[in-house]
């Protein structure tokens, strides 16, 4: 059975940014991101149980591109909450909690 996502508006926003910083350098790039980034949250949908990070929280790192996809399972519900797509650039400082 597959799992239902919800990215959560923090998420929304670091995936406006990011999409809006690959067009900047580069027109078309913005677009393979989310294109990615769709192709990973599609593998979570299926198997959303990749490596802890924090307590509860799951990360899992996009291909090709310096982000990692941070969210939380809840098992009972069938539900990924995406609650950040984080740029590994930053200060880990900045992880989502």
């Amino acid at each position: 059975m597959n799992y239902k996502i919800v990215i959560e508006p923090r998420a929304l926003s670091d995936i406006q940014d990011a999409v809006d910083y690959y067009d900047y350098k580069q027109i078309g790039l913005g677009e393979y991101f989310y294109t990615t980034l769709e192709q990973h949250i599609d593998v979570l949908k299926v198997n959303p149980l990749f490596q802890v990070r924090y307590k509860d929280y799951h990360g899992y790192p996009i291909k090709k591109f310096p982000f990692i996809i941070f969210y939380f399972v809840d098992e009972e519900i069938k539900t990924v909450y995406i609650i950040s797509v984080f740029n590994t650039f930053l200060n880990p400082n900045k992880y989502p909690k």
